[in-house]
Formats: structure tokens, sequence, C-alpha cells
């Protein structure tokens, strides 16, 4: 899977270029959103203290946001057309790596033909996404975990006067309080999604069982894809899919939760010093800003957790294969 394209001379320019090409797009996008985040510091500060502004300020504010976004989004839609490019490139060379061991095989490997088609792509599309996004995230937290600490002086954590044990009032409490919701949510993310790895893999199975039936019966309808054996296949595959939607669903409930308590807690926290003075509204919202970039990197697997269960999914499968591939080797 990655030694097909990592370790290939023949894709050594596409896996290894075009790694470099995504990592510094993706360095110049997290060094636009520090920028962002300084604009949100003076612009909420000038509309919170107007008087000390003119409206050419306002417009010459906006103007600037104007120049930050129109290249963030120019850089970001060229890096996503060649993202897709990339994971092509990917597929092809675990495709083409699989197609000749899969010829020579003395005895046939149930799902060969989803294995080469549907989960090579698969594989490639979601391990380049997350790999990004794993980057992405380091570099934002080299970035602005100083931009929250610093912006952690002067604020101590406390809900309705109660302050927050141990990091209430520490030195960078901010950053603390990130990584202890983070690690928090990750730790509870795991025990509520334990079961759906497995039942994505069962899933995957019987639906390359239905799917095998009615490629079949393209050549044989009188041998194969009969309406009694579709229908207890599907049926098979109905009982999966409605297990799998339940366990997905109280998972989304968590991870929705979540997330909006995510959205409000800068605000819990950081809120009652804008009432006593200690900072204005510029620094309120650039600490909200702050902390959502940096929770957002430390919380990247709660907010991938359905895309990682796939892809553990798919990696079994896809090493179920390899190996039955080396054994069944003429």
């Amino acid at each position: 899977m990655l030694k097909s394209f990592f370790w290939s001379k023949k894709w050594f320019l596409w896996a290894w270029g075009g790694l470099l090409i995504l990592l510094l797009s993706l360095y110049a996008q997290v060094y636009m959103s520090v920028l962002f985040n300084e604009w949100y510091g003076k612009f909420y500060d000038m509309l919170g203290e107007v008087k000390k502004y003119t409206v050419d300020d306002f417009w010459g504010s906006l103007a600037w946001f104007t120049k930050i976004a129109l290249i963030y989004i120019i850089l970001a839609t060229i890096t996503g057309w060649f993202t897709r490019l990339y994971a092509f490139r990917w597929r092809k060379a675990i495709t083409f790596d699989y197609i000749p061991r899969w010829r020579n095989v003395k005895e046939e490997i149930e799902g060969s033909s989803q294995r080469i088609q549907e989960d090579a792509y698969r594989f490639a599309r979601i391990i380049e996404s997350l790999g990004l996004q794993v980057a992405k995230a380091v570099m934002t937290l080299v970035a602005f975990l100083p931009i929250l600490w610093g912006l952690s002086n002067g604020i101590a954590i406390n809900i309705v006067g109660w302050v927050v044990p141990v990091i209430g009032t520490a030195p960078g409490n901010l950053v603390w309080l990130a990584i202890a919701t983070s690690i928090g949510g990750m730790v509870i993310s795991w025990f509520v999604g334990i079961k759906l790895p497995g039942l994505e893999y069962n899933n995957q199975k019987v639906e390359a069982a239905f799917r095998k039936e009615l490629v079949l019966g393209e050549d044989n309808k009188t041998l194969y894809a009969v309406p009694e054996t579709l229908l207890k296949l599907f049926t098979g595959l109905e009982y999966n899919y409605h297990r799998l939607f339940l366990h997905y669903g109280y998972f989304d409930a968590w991870v929705n939760t979540y997330d909006q308590l995510m959205i409000i807690l800068p605000y819990i926290v950081a809120g009652p010093a804008l009432f006593s003075g200690t900072i204005i509204l510029g620094a309120l919202v650039q600490i909200s800003n702050a902390f959502s970039k940096v929770h957002g990197s430390f919380s990247l697997f709660i907010q991938n957790w359905t895309t990682i269960t796939e892809l553990r999914s798919i990696w079994k499968r896809l090493h179920e294969f390899e190996r039955n591939l080396d054994k069944h080797q003429v």
C-alpha cells in the first residue's frame, strides 16, 4: 500500500515531490490563518472603541482582510485540485502493483475486484487527506500555541466564580485547557465509538457478497442473482446497516454535543475578563479564534473519527488481501 508509491522509482517524483508541494501549501495557509487572527484582534478592538478610529480605518481594515482572503481562496482551491490528483496517482500505483500479483494466484481470492478497484482508491484518498490534516495541525500548533499562551496572561479560568483547580490560574492556562478538553474528548470518543471499526468491516463483507452475486448474474441469470438469493443477501446487508446506523447515531450525538461546547467554552472562560476590564473585545475574539485553532488541532482525531473508522476497516481488508496474494502465488 505504501511501498508501491513511496518506495517505487517510477513514482518517486510524484510521491515525494507532490508531498513537498502540499506541505508548502499547508504552511502558507497556516501563515495566513495567523494573519487572520491578528486581523480579528485589531478589527474588533476598532469596533469596540469606534471614537478612536475613522470610517476610513474601517474600510482599510476590510480591504486588508479581502486581500488575505482572496490569496487564501486561490491557494486552497489549487491545493484541493492537486490533492485529488495526488490521491489518484497513489491509487494508480497501488492498483498496478496488485494486478500482476493477483493474476498469478493459484486460488481465487474473495473480494479481489473490490480490493483492487475500490479499496485501493479509498485507502489512498483517506491516508492522503488525514496525513495532510495531521501536518497542518502540527503547523497550526507551532504557530498558535505561543499566541494562545500570550493571550492567557491575566485570564483566570473560572465558571460562575469557581476557579478550575490546577490550571485555573497557571501560566498558559488556556493552552492547558485546550489540551485537557481534547484528550478528554478523545478518550470518551474511543469508548463511544469502540464498536464502529468491526461493524464497518463486517458491513463491507456482506456488501462484497451482494455485489459479487449481481456481477455473476450479469453473465448467467439462471444460476445467479435469483430473487430469493438476492433477498437473503440484502436482508443481511440491511441488518448490518441498521446496526451501523444505530452506533453512528449515538456517536454523532456525542460529537455534536462536544463541538457545540467547544465553541462556547472560550467565551465562558474569558468572557468575565471582558466585563472586569482585564481585556477588550478584540482580545476576546482573538482568544476564541486562537483557542479554536489549538483545540481543533489537538482534537483532529475526534473530528475525523468516522473517517478513521473507515480507514481501519479498509486497512484490515487490504492487509488481508495482500496476505492472501502472497499465500496463493503460483
